[in-house]
């Protein structure tokens, strides 16, 4: 469920004091835990350090941001991917799944 209307999108106040004293793209990234803060057109341009539970992850914010949250561009899982074991070839033989080499005319 999306925030009132009435209230306007948050963001969190200190974050709103660093935009204000920096210009985009000068600079080091600004640094923040406040991952629940929207992005404001304000921010386009600007590199921002989000928190993800362990490290900083650096996010470029363009203007197709507008809108969302900031926590959204920095995952805080890490996917490792499905299935088991890989099967190795036999050793001494070709594998199975490899063609043939081609002979010579």
């Amino acid at each position: 469920m999306s925030r009132s209307i009435k209230k306007g999108s948050y963001v969190h106040p200190k974050l709103l004091k660093k935009l204000a004293t920096r210009k985009p793209g000068v600079g080091g990234p600004i640094k923040t835990w406040a991952r629940s803060s929207t992005i404001t057109p304000e921010m386009v341009g600007f590199i921002f350090a989000v928190h993800n539970g362990r490290d900083f992850l650096q996010v470029r914010v363009v203007e197709n941001m507008v809108g969302h949250k900031l926590g959204e561009f920095s995952p805080t899982r890490k996917f490792v991917k499905h299935g088991g074991t890989t099967q190795k070839p036999e050793e001494g033989g070709t594998p199975a799944s490899s063609p043939a080499p081609a002979a010579k005319k």
